[in-house]
C-alpha cells in the first residue's frame, strides 16, 4: 500500500462498514467468544470512525497521532487504520503491577514513570544486564527492548550513545514501558518456526465448543426422547378393543398432570432442540391431548381419538411398544451415538498435556498431543480411555509445533503466503542479526526485530515510507554494529532463495502477500542485492502514479520475458517498456509507465472510480509481473524451478477452475472469484513462459483433458479464455482478426465501470 500515490484523506465509508459488520457478529454470532471478539473489534471500529469524523488522527500519514513520535508502536486495525491506541501503553500489566509493588510507597505511586526510571538506577541497570545475559526477558512490542540497549550501551562503554537514546525517549516514560516482560527460560532461535507458540495453541483450545446441532441431538437423545416415551406409554394404558381413551386407570389423571409438569420443568432448563414445541411434531400433538384428557376426556372428539391412534400406531412401527426389547434398542443405540465425549471435554485433555510447556515458545514434538486418551487422564477427566484426539483438534494443537518452513507448508500448517508472513520473522530476525558478532547483542536485535515485525502496517498516503527498523532511535544506536560480511550477506540470500522457492512452488497461483514482501524486502538489503519488489495496491486509494520501483520491475520483466508466450499473451511490448527512463515523470503528474497502465486498460489515470484503478493496477501488475519476474531474475531461479514449473502452472489451472465453480453468495463475492482466479491465470501464464516447448504443449494437453472433464456450462463459459491460451501458444495475437473470429478472449481480472464482466453466469 506504500508504493502507489494516494492523496487525501480515506472515507469512513470503510471504518462505518467493518463498525457494522463486527456489531452485527457481537449480537449474531453462535460462539459467546468470538461475539465477545467482535464486541472488541467494534469498540476499536467506533474510535476508528470517531477519529476520522473529529480529525483526531491524521490517517494516512505516518505518524498520525499529534506529539507521538513515528517510531511508537500504534495498534493498527484492518486496512492499516490506527486506533489511536499504544500498544505500549495502557493499564499496567500484571508483571508491571508485580515489579511496582515492590518498589518504596513513594516510587510505586509513579505508575509507568517510576518503573522507568527504576530501570535507570544501579539496581535495574543491573537487573537488566543480568536479563541480558541470560536471555530472560520477552520483547512483545519493539519499545520494551529500549533500556535493554541502554544497559548494553552502558555496560560497553557507549554512555554518550545510551543518553541520546534516553533524551529520545524519556518523555515518554509516564506513559510507555521501555522494559521488557521477565521469562523463566531463555528464548530460543534456529532455523525452526512454529506457526504460533503454545499460548496461542492453548487459547484456540480452549475456544473449543460443542457443535450446537450436536447438543440439540444429545438434549433430544438424552430429555425429549424419554419423556415421549411416557407421554406414548401413558396413552397406551388407555387403550381398549384397538381404540385409545377407552378407558383410565385410577390415578392416570394424576400421573399425566405430573408428566406434562415434568415437561414444564425440563423445558425451563432444555431450550436447544425445538422439535418438540412444532404444532406439527407427533411429540406436541400428543402433549396436548394429554393435557386434556388429564383436564375433561369427554372434550376429545372421534377425529381427536383417531389422531391418537395414528400417532401411537406409527410409534410402535417405528419403535415397538415403549420399553420393548425393540424399543430399547433403538433408544439404546441413539444414546451411543450421541453420548460419545464432547469437543470441549477432548480439549481439556489435550489442554492438560501442554500445562507444563514454556508458553511462549513452541514444540519439538507434538506426538504427544495426539494420541489416544490413557488410563490416567481417563481417571482425572472423565473422558473414556482410549478415546481419540479428533483431526481437527489434533490440527490446531499441531500448530505449535517447531521445524523448517519446508516442513510445515508440507504439513499443511503453512497453508498461505499470509501465514508464511507471520512465521517467517522467527527466521529473518536472526539472519538481520547475523552481522552482530556480540552474541548478547545479536540475541536483543533479533528479538526487537521480531516484535517490530508482528505488528500491522499503518494505511500511507502520498507515497510515503511505511516506519522503518532502523527509524526506532534504540536500533539506530546498535545498528552500526551490525556489518555487512560476506558470510552474513551469503546467509541472508540463501535463505530468501529458498523462501522464494518454497512460496512459488508451494502456492503457485497466489500473488505474493504484502507482508511477505516485507520479509522478503528485508533479506534483499541483508544479502546486498537490488531486486524491485513492489507491493500489491489498493484500488480504493490509488491516485494513478507508480514509484520508480514499479519501472524498474517491469524492466527485469522485459529482460525475462520479451518474445515469450506471457508477452503474446497480453499483448506486451517490452521495447517500449525497456524505453522508459526510470521514474520520468511529466508536467501532469502521471509517469510514464503510469500512462502505458493506462493506455493499455483504456482508462484514463488516476481518479477516486475503484473499478477504473482496479484495470489500471492490473495492468501494472500484468507488466511487472507481480514480482515473480523480479525474484526469478534477481536470485536466478530458473534453475531451482526448473523441476517445479509444470506442476506449478497445472495446479494454477486446476485451482482456477475449481475455485471458479464454488457458489459465491453476492455481487461482490463473485467478482472477488474472478479477480482472485485471473491473479492465478497470470501466474499460470508466467510459470508457462519459462517452460520449454516440449512441457508447454504437455500442458496445453493435460488443461485441455481437465478442462473437458468439467461441467458443460462451465467448459462453455470458460472457452474463450482457453482458446486465447491455445492461439497465443501457436502465435496468433489475440487482437487479431483471426482470434476474434475464434472467439478467443484475453482473461483479464476487472472491467469497465458499469459492465458485467464476460466470465461472469
Amino acid at each position: 500500500m506504500t508504493d502507489g500515490k494516494q492523496h487525501g484523506s480515506p472515507a469512513p465509508a470503510y471504518a462505518a462498514f467493518q463498525l457494522a459488520k463486527a456489531l452485527r457478529t457481537s449480537e449474531d454470532h453462535q460462539h459467546p467468544d468470538t461475539r465477545a471478539r467482535a464486541l472488541g473489534k467494534a469498540s476499536t471500529w467506533q474510535a476508528i470512525l470517531d477519529n476520522m469524523l473529529s480529525g483526531a488522527v491524521a490517517y494516512g500519514s505516518r505518524q498520525p497521532l499529534e506529539g507521538i513520535p513515528e517510531w511508537a508502536t500504534l495498534d493498527v486495525a484492518a486496512g492499516g487504520f490506527a486506533s489511536g491506541r499504544l500498544l505500549a501503553g495502557g493499564p499496567l500489566l500484571p508483571h508491571e503491577q508485580a515489579l511496582l509493588a515492590t518498589l518504596p510507597a513513594g516510587a510505586a505511586r509513579g505508575g509507568r514513570l517510576a518503573l522507568n526510571a527504576h530501570f535507570l538506577t544501579e539496581a535495574g541497570l543491573a537487573q537488566l544486564q543480568e536479563r541480558l545475559r541470560t536471555a530472560c526477558y520477552q520483547v512483545d512490542v519493539p519499545e520494551e527492548g529500549a533500556l535493554l540497549v541502554v544497559a548494553w550501551l552502558a555496560a560497553h562503554g557507549h554512555a554518550e550513545q545510551a543518553r541520546t537514546v534516553l533524551d529520545q525517549i524519556a518523555p515518554f516514560f509516564s506513559s510507555l514501558r521501555f522494559y521488557p516482560a521477565p521469562r523463566d527460560k531463555p528464548q530460543r532461535g534456529g532455523p525452526q518456526v512454529h506457526r504460533q507458540d503454545v499460548r496461542a495453541t492453548v487459547e484456540e483450545l480452549r475456544g473449543i465448543r460443542e457443535h450446537q446441532r450436536i447438543q440439540r441431538q444429545k438434549e433430544a437423545v438424552e430429555i425429549w426422547a424419554p419423556l415421549y416415551d411416557r407421554m406414548v406409554a401413558m396413552f397406551l394404558e388407555t387403550v381398549a378393543e384397538d381404540w385409545p381413551c377407552r378407558q383410565y386407570p385410577q390415578g392416570w389423571d394424576a400421573r399425566a398432570r405430573a408428566l406434562l409438569a415434568d415437561y414444564a420443568t425440563l423445558r425451563e432448563r432444555h431450550r436447544l432442540c425445538g422439535k418438540f414445541e412444532r404444532s406439527g411434531a407427533h411429540s406436541a400433538q400428543l402433549r396436548e391431548f394429554l393435557g386434556r384428557c388429564a383436564r375433561d376426556p369427554a372434550s376429545l372428539s372421534g377425529r381427536d381419538v383417531g389422531r391418537i391412534r395414528l400417532i401411537l400406531q406409527r410409534y410402535r412401527d417405528k419403535r415397538g411398544e415403549p420399553g420393548s426389547p425393540a424399543c430399547s434398542r433403538m433408544r439404546s443405540q441413539q444414546a451411543a451415538d450421541v453420548g460419545a465425549p464432547s469437543f470441549p471435554s477432548i480439549a481439556r485433555v489435550v489442554l492438560s498435556r501442554l500445562a507444563g510447556y514454556p508458553q511462549d515458545e513452541g514444540l519439538d514434538e507434538v506426538g504427544i498431543l495426539a494420541h489416544a486418551v490413557t488410563a490416567e487422564e481417563s481417571t482425572r477427566t472423565g473422558v473414556p480411555q482410549d478415546t481419540a484426539i479428533p483431526p481437527s483438534m489434533r490440527a490446531k494443537a499441531e500448530r505449535c509445533l517447531n521445524d523448517t518452513i519446508d516442513a510445515l507448508i508440507e504439513r499443511g500448517l503453512i497453508g498461505s503466503g499470509e501465514v508464511l508472513a507471520q512465521v517467517l520473522p522467527q527466521m529473518t530476525s536472526d539472519i538481520r542479526a547475523a552481522g552482530i558478532d556480540e552474541p548478547v547483542l545479536r540475541q536483543l536485535y533479533a528479538a526487537i526485530y521480531r516484535a517490530f515485525r508482528r505488528h500491522r502496517s499503518l494505511l500511507l498516503l502520498s507515497m510515503e515510507k511505511q516506519v522503518q527498523l532502523e527509524s526506532l532511535p534504540w536500533v539506530a544506536a546498535i545498528d552500526r554494529y551490525r556489518s555487512t560480511e560476506r558470510d552474513a550477506r551469503s546467509l541472508a540470500r540463501q535463505t530468501l532463495e529458498e523462501l522464494a522457492v518454497a512460496t512459488l512452488a508451494a502456492f503457485p497461483q497466489a500473488v505474493v502477500p504484502n507482508k511477505l514482501i516485507q520479509e522478503f524486502d528485508a533479506l534483499v538489503a541483508g544479502a546486498g542485492l537490488q531486486i524491485p519488489l513492489v507491493n500489491e495496491l489498493a484500488t480504493d486509494i490509488f491516485m494513478g502514479q507508480f514509484s520508480p520501483k514499479f519501472t524498474a520491475a517491469a524492466k527485469v520483466a522485459a529482460g525475462l520475458l520479451k518474445g515469450s508466450l506471457y508477452a503474446a499473451y497480453y499483448g506486451i511490448d517490452y521495447d517500449e517498456i525497456e524505453r522508459l527512463p526510470a521514474g520520468e515523470k511529466t508536467a501532469r503528474g502521471a509517469d510514464a509507465f503510469a500512462r502505458i497502465c493506462a493506455a493499455r486498460a483504456g482508462v484514463p489515470p488516476g481518479g477516486w472510480n475503484p473499478a477504473v484503478n482496479g484495470m489500471l493496477i492490473e495492468q501494472q501488475q500484468i507488466l511487472t509481473t507481480q514480482n515473480l519476474a523480479a525474484l526469478c531474475a534477481g536470485l536466478h531461479l530458473s534453475q531451482p524451478l526448473a523441476a517445479h514449473l509444470h506442476d506449478m502452472a497445472m495446479r494454477c489451472f486446476t485451482w482456477m477452475c475449481s475455485r471458479q465453480q464454488v457458489k459465491a453468495e453476492g455481487w461482490h463475492a463473485r467478482l472477488i472469484v474472478v479477480k482472485n482466479t485471473a491473479y492465478a491465470w497470470r501466474q499460470m501464464l508466467f510459470f508457462l513462459a519459462l517452460l520449454p516447448p516440449p512441457g508447454l504443449q504437455q500442458f496445453l494437453r493435460l488443461a485441455a483433458a481437465h478442462l473437458k472433464a468439467q461441467p458443460d456450462q462451465y467448459q462453455a463459459r470458460f472457452a474463450p479464455a482457453m482458446q486465447g491460451l491455445l492461439l497465443a501458444a501457436a502465435g496468433v495475437p489475440l487482437d487479431s482478426a483471426q482470434a476474434a473470429g475464434a472467439g478467443a478472449r484475453r482473461f483479464l481480472g476487472w472491467s469497465r465501470p458499469g459492465t458485467s464482466h464476460w466470465l461472469l453466469p
